[in-house]
């Protein structure tokens, strides 16, 4: 697959982030389901890991050590992209709150990504 598709696709999913987790929390539909928030946030920084490892892992191909930088270089941007959401949710909203559980769950979740792709490296590389 072009790194350009996947680049487009994990920019996609960094919006789509973005807006669900600084959007006003009266816009999103209620579900009585203990901690939901932190599903929710391990879910969105699962995936939006695994979309920058794609990006990475092509843009790094072929480079000395390129597997781990790529993860790396994805952990990191998760983890900062997490901790930025938080702070704007308690500086921009009035909805939302920054939570440092919330952070807690974005990194459980970019390292489950982490050692998820670790496992599928024969199937992600043939992206």
């Amino acid at each position: 697959m072009p790194k350009q598709i996947l680049l487009c696709w994990a920019i996609i999913c960094s919006g789509i982030i973005s807006y669900f987790c600084l959007t006003d929390s009266s816009n999103i539909p209620a579900v009585s389901f203990p901690s939901i928030d932190k599903v929710v946030h391990f879910c969105f920084h699962f995936g939006f890991t695994i979309s920058w490892i794609l990006f990475f892992k092509k843009e790094l191909k072929g480079k000395s050590t390129d597997d781990f930088k790529a993860y790396l270089i994805s952990f990191i941007f998760s983890v900062f992209f997490g901790i930025t959401i938080e702070i704007l949710q308690g500086v921009l909203t009035t909805t939302r709150a920054a939570d440092v559980a919330d952070v807690l769950a974005n990194t459980i979740g970019s390292t489950t990504a982490i050692f998820t792709a670790i496992a599928l490296k024969k199937q992600i590389d043939k992206i």
